[in-house]
């Protein structure tokens, strides 16, 4: 479950911002996850609430927003929306595609004391 070692990162990142920007309590966190990150949500929400136990950012709220999978058409020159890789053009059927969106995963916003 790579998930709570990304919840480490996102962890260390609150706590560096903390440390230069002068808080100490993170209430609210919004991270934008995309669609083919190869993220799992749930595991993501119950790493968040494990890893910040104890922590600057215990007890706080995440929220997260879905980027969705966009990709290039190199055939038929338009951007198209994908659920997974590998899904093909839904206008020409080619699966020359590139993706271009849906691959984030950043810390948004925060919302700190």
């Amino acid at each position: 479950m790579h998930e709570v070692s990304l919840c480490e990162s996102i962890l260390q990142v609150m706590e560096q911002s903390a440390a230069s920007q002068g808080y100490t309590r993170v209430n609210s966190v919004w991270l934008e996850i995309g669609q083919l990150s190869g993220v799992d949500l749930e595991a993501m929400r119950f790493g968040f609430e494990v890893v910040t136990r104890g922590s600057l950012a215990d007890g706080a709220s995440l929220e997260i927003v879905q980027i969705p999978g966009e990709a290039w058409c190199m055939k038929c020159a338009k951007t198209v929306p994908v659920k997974q890789r590998f899904d093909e053009c839904p206008y020409c059927g080619s699966y020359q595609l590139q993706v271009t969106g849906g691959e984030e995963l950043r810390v948004k916003e925060l919302e700190v004391d």
